[in-house]
């Protein structure tokens, strides 16, 4: 008859069990860091990036990307709301001044052309019309004028006469003062008509200059639309390359919208953008140094924009060789801004093998070994480290490569 296990033996043998397997994992563990130590010891000497401690220029930098701008681009915009004609050249294409690029429809243009013409030419005639008026009331004015200074004349006369018949007995007082009081109601019509004829010579100049002044202003806005008419038939305003064209025929474009942009490729500056850490160290007249494939330009910062956006901030590089000939419209470059600069130190290539804190081991070629050594970093940037002077000379060989597999040695031999 089987015995029952108590629970109390089934935990015992667990536990043996797992102490078996504890073993086994460690042997295995210690075992397997024995056999990597006898691998590592010895390494193949392709494996690693191996660089010459020199002499020379050390830049500190802080990385940014660019695009390639021209310094002078133009845009044309649409004269008018109108439609997209006809496209005669394509983006890329060289252009002169005044070639010809796209057609725009022109009949609802020309239609407002010609009746602003017309409105134009009746307001020509209602200002001559006017003008007419105005000096035939000025005559009228006048003639009423003199017409009075006659009559002032004549009653002048009566009233020496009977001046004349009251001294001689021939006349009376109150035929004496009637015509007096003749003469002075002739002066004063004559003292208003001479007011009234004052007066509407200065309105009719005024009149007259401001209906001159909307003749002018009409005239202004048919001689806009002439030029807005012309326009319709969009032509390149300076030498240069297309650089960007709406090519949509048929579609209906608004007045102010961008149609063509036409670029001067002999001169570029670098729209640049850097993470906003950065922000503070980003000044105008900082030197930046501008990397194309294989090729360095240098050149400044000359703007810094004012926003940051999407984390970043934006700023213009003017180029010491703005017409170099590597340049091209919308090429991606790297941008280097130095904010730091030693002459004549220690320094080496840049590798993965160097990481972020000043102080790092690093294995040293020694009589066909790799040695382990601490190393003291100065300045860097994504070509060179600097190497603060003490144990390391110039000309010994260091490997720059990334070494994580051999961090547990302090030296291996390198066939």
């Amino acid at each position: 008859m089987d015995r029952q296990i108590s629970s109390n033996e089934i935990r015992k043998t667990n536990a043996r069990n797992w102490l078996k397997l504890g073993f086994v994992v460690l042997g295995l563990a210690i075992a397997l860091f024995y056999f990597r130590t006898l691998l590592s010891k010895t390494a193949d000497l392709t494996d690693f990036h191996i660089a010459e401690i020199e002499r020379g220029d050390v830049q500190n930098t802080l990385t940014a990307s660019g695009i390639v701008k021209p310094t002078f681009e133009q845009e044309v915009n649409a004269p008018v709301n109108t439609e997209i004609k006809q496209v005669l050249l394509p983006k890329g294409t060289i252009v002169k001044r005044a070639d010809l690029i796209m057609e725009l429809d022109q009949e609802y243009t020309k239609l407002e052309y010609e009746q602003l013409k017309d409105q134009l030419s009746l307001k020509r005639n209602a200002v001559d019309k006017l003008k007419l008026s105005f000096d035939k009331n000025l005559r009228d004015l006048d003639y009423q004028d003199q017409i009075k200074g006659l009559r002032i004349q004549e009653l002048e006369a009566q009233v020496k006469d009977q001046e004349h018949l009251l001294a001689i007995g021939g006349g009376t007082e109150e035929e004496l003062e009637k015509v007096q009081l003749e003469l002075k109601v002739a002066q004063i019509e004559k003292k208003m008509l001479v007011n009234d004829l004052q007066f509407t010579q200065q309105t009719n100049e005024s009149d007259k200059e401001g209906l001159e002044l909307e003749y002018n202003i009409q005239q202004k806005r048919l001689r806009e639309l002439q030029r807005k008419l012309n326009e319709t038939s969009v032509k390149a305003p300076i030498d240069g390359v297309i650089t960007w064209i709406t090519e949509d025929i048929g579609r209906t474009v608004v007045s102010g919208e961008t149609l063509v942009r036409i670029a001067n490729l002999s001169n570029f500056h670098i729209e640049a953008s850097s993470s906003d850490r950065h922000a503070e160290k980003v000044v105008p007249g900082l030197a930046v140094n501008v990397k194309i494939n294989q090729k360095v330009l240098t050149g400044q910062i000359e703007t810094v924009l004012p926003s940051v956006e999407n984390n970043t901030v934006k700023f213009l590089v003017a180029l010491d060789e703005p017409n170099a000939e590597i340049l091209r419209p919308n090429q991606k470059v790297e941008v280097f801004m130095i904010t730091d600069e030693k002459k004549d130190v220690l320094r080496i290539k840049n590798g993965s093998g160097f990481v972020g804190a000043r102080s790092q081991d690093i294995f040293v070629i020694q009589d066909g070994k790799a040695v382990k050594q601490r190393i003291q970093k100065g300045l860097y940037n994504a070509d060179y480290v600097e190497i603060k002077p003490g144990q390391f000379q110039l000309g010994q060989r260091l490997i720059i490569s990334d070494t994580k597999a051999y961090n547990h040695l302090d030296q291996f031999t390198l066939k």
